[in-house]
């Protein structure tokens, strides 16, 4: 397999890490983080401009036809930077359901938004039953003339509260578990019967619970067939992993490089830390698992941008395992070589730890993608 990036996915990626080297150290981030919106909307508008809004979207609809590949290189540098703006909100998830599933007459009322930053989307499909299975769905959408009337609750809404538009997953058939009779619908975030819960998360970003009761949605709101909606939400999930495993992947990188430079400073007993060999050997097991996880993002990704559906979906379980398995791991030993240090909120190797459990509890975490790689 090639892995070298093209021209274009190399300018990309070096332009995206020198925005994080100029914006995200960890004074910044944590100003940005403690304040409402909970992000820069300088920076918001600045990624508009420089085109990574439009990347993944066709260039039918005013975007540039990117793909996977190239989400990929803009997740891994954000996660470098523990990134706080909500590309994976509205672009990877919101964006990524709108473009499979929306009607001409939708993509183009909408998308221009979306790629400009003038809009803003989020997905709501966890409910607080569901746990990992996106068919879990109790949140109930009936036909009432040529509208729908939604009912139900949804759980760890991202960005929820700056969002301009929210879809939703919606049962509109069958039983609760069922992966039919499942659709999705495109709601305003100021709908009325739509009500927010907002809090920060424990990585930093923002998250809502929505409560929705009676609210009325126009038929021609409908992304996709009516009960037809859990491809394009599985086939998004999917897109997410990939971009959260990357994010993780370029998290990882900065954790076990500030471990080693670390351990390279600190002395104990005459020496620096990295003289001692079982030392040594824990941050050849923390690089040896980052280059595991980068392969294996690679293969996934490549895979899915093949289009090969069957060993697609199994490498994803596959990297969303292994993601989860040892970026928890690298966490864990960047903090404990750390020493009491790696526990303070004024060194970044937590932030970076408490964004690894995080990721890996998003689409399911990594005992939940064993039992469905083995299955």
């Amino acid at each position: 397999m090639n892995f070298e990036l093209s021209e274009e996915q190399q300018l990309i990626q070096d332009s995206v890490a020198r925005f994080v080297q100029d914006n995200y150290g960890l004074e910044a981030r944590t100003e940005l983080a403690g304040k409402d919106p909970g992000f820069s909307k300088a920076n918001w508008q600045t990624m508009a401009e420089l085109g990574w809004l439009a990347l993944p979207f066709a260039e039918a609809d005013g975007g540039f036809g990117g793909n996977q590949i190239d989400v990929m290189v803009i997740m891994e540098q954000f996660g470098k930077g523990l990134v706080l703006e909500p590309y994976f909100a509205s672009v990877v998830m919101g964006g990524g359901a709108l473009k499979r599933g929306a009607s001409d007459a939708m993509r183009e009322e909408i998308l221009p938004g979306v790629i400009d930053g003038s809009h803003q989307l989020t997905l709501a499909y966890a409910e607080s039953q569901s746990r990992f299975d996106l068919h879990d769905v109790t949140t109930t959408a009936r036909a009432d003339g040529d509208h729908f009337v939604i009912n139900g609750a949804k759980s760890v809404v991202l960005n929820a509260a700056t969002a301009s538009h929210i879809l939703v997953s919606a049962r509109t058939s069958r039983g609760q578990i069922d992966d039919n009779g499942i659709s999705l619908f495109l709601v305003k975030a100021d709908a009325d019967g739509l009500s927010r819960e907002d809090y920060p998360t424990v990585d930093g970003l923002r998250a809502s619970e929505l409560t929705l009761k009676d609210v009325r949605v126009s038929a021609d709101r409908l992304i996709g067939e009516a009960d037809k909606g859990y491809e394009i939400l599985n086939a998004t999930a999917n897109d997410a992993i990939l971009a959260l495993a990357a994010e993780a992947v370029g998290a990882m990188e900065v954790l076990y490089k500030d471990t080693v430079a670390y351990t390279q400073d600190r002395e104990q007993f005459g020496h620096p830390l990295s003289d001692f060999q079982v030392l040594q050997h824990r941050m050849v097991d923390m690089f040896m698992e980052y280059e595991q996880c980068k392969s294996m993002l690679y293969r996934a990704t490549m895979e899915a941008v093949a289009g090969d559906p069957e060993s697609g979906q199994r490498t994803i379980h596959a990297l969303k395992h292994i993601v989860g398995k040892y970026g928890i791991f690298i966490g864990e030993n960047a903090v404990q070589l750390h020493g009491g240090m790696g526990m303070t909120e004024e060194l970044r190797v937590g932030h970076y730890f408490k964004r690894m459990l995080v990721i890996d509890s998003q689409f399911g975490n990594a005992d939940y993608h064993l039992q469905k790689f083995a299955a």
